[in-house]
């Protein structure tokens, strides 16, 4: 057996489809040694063996730099999106002003009742206890908790109301959203009460935008530990539109993201369409119909 013909073998449909048909039935799916042992496999000669590894390996050198084109296209679409939010929120039009954070907006940080796990309930009389791992990076909104705590931990914490912002202040710093559910924070957050004149969509769509990021990052540079103060956050400088131009500017930025996002979503099936080349060719190598053209 040539180890390369055997590699590509055991990575094969065939040789999983025969994996998956043994281990059929067990309550927990898993493979013993005899299970193992008894899977026939084809074995041609062993110059058969070298011509199927030469052809699967160029192959497979052609798919994975196809991949390779696609992941930098995405990369050079997500910067492009990135570089245009940027330039939206950079331009001095008339009518613009230019505030910190803290001017803007009330700005207070969470507080945990500790040891928290003392407070930690299943209850239904429970409260929402917000944590960053509820929310995926790029959603918009919390509107559900993993965990609850008790009415008297609550007394403990910062209470957060619908239509409230919360920024993540440590490890993933800077990640913002919109409170779609009432619940209380932890010190790993700061909430954010927004003035009348400030559109939350628009806020939003500035404190996602690498324009606060850069600022976010370099107000934390230094720490061993990446997170920021409240008095850093609160330095940071936010362009404010007239209110009228912070609904056009907030739906110019949503077409751009949703223009971008489809043209990614192509890349990512043009992507899955080679992994399914990779099974299909990887299929015709051990069912004898693969050629080397």
């Amino acid at each position: 057996l040539n180890k390369d013909f055997l590699y590509y073998l055991l990575g094969s449909p065939y040789i999983f489809s025969e994996f998956d048909r043994l281990a059929a039935g067990s309550t927990v799916r898993n493979l013993n040694i005899g299970l193992v042992s008894s899977v026939e496999i084809p074995i041609p000669p062993l110059t058969e063996q070298k011509q199927i590894v030469a052809i699967l390996d160029k192959a497979f050198a052609t798919i994975d730099q196809a991949k390779a084109n696609i992941d930098k296209n995405i990369q050079n679409a997500q910067e492009l999106f990135q570089s245009k939010l940027n330039e939206i929120f950079s331009q001095k039009s008339a009518g613009w002003e230019e505030k910190t954070l803290g001017e803007v907006c009330v700005v207070e940080r969470g507080s945990s009742p500790r040891p928290i796990k003392k407070y930690l309930t299943d209850s239904e009389e429970g409260v929402n206890w917000i944590k960053i791992g509820d929310v995926p990076e790029n959603d918009k909104y919390v509107k559900s908790t993993k965990q609850k705590i008790t009415r008297e931990g609550s007394k403990k914490s910062r209470f957060v109301d619908v239509g409230d912002f919360i920024l993540s202040n440590s490890m993933s710093f800077g990640r913002p959203y919109i409170m779609a559910i009432q619940g209380y924070i932890h010190d790993g957050w700061f909430v954010l009460r927004l003035p009348d004149y400030l559109n939350p969509d628009y806020f939003w769509q500035l404190l996602a935008s690498p324009y606060i990021k850069v600022q976010f990052n370099s107000l934390a540079a230094g720490a061993i530990v990446k997170n920021i103060s409240g008095d850093l956050v609160k330095k940071a400088l936010i362009p404010i539109p007239p209110i009228d131009d912070q609904e056009k500017i907030f739906h110019e930025s949503e077409k751009l993201k949703n223009q971008t996002n489809l043209i990614i979503n192509k890349y990512h099936l043009k992507a899955e369409n080679l992994d399914e080349l990779k099974k299909s060719t990887l299929q015709k190598a051990f069912a004898g119909e693969l050629t080397d053209e």
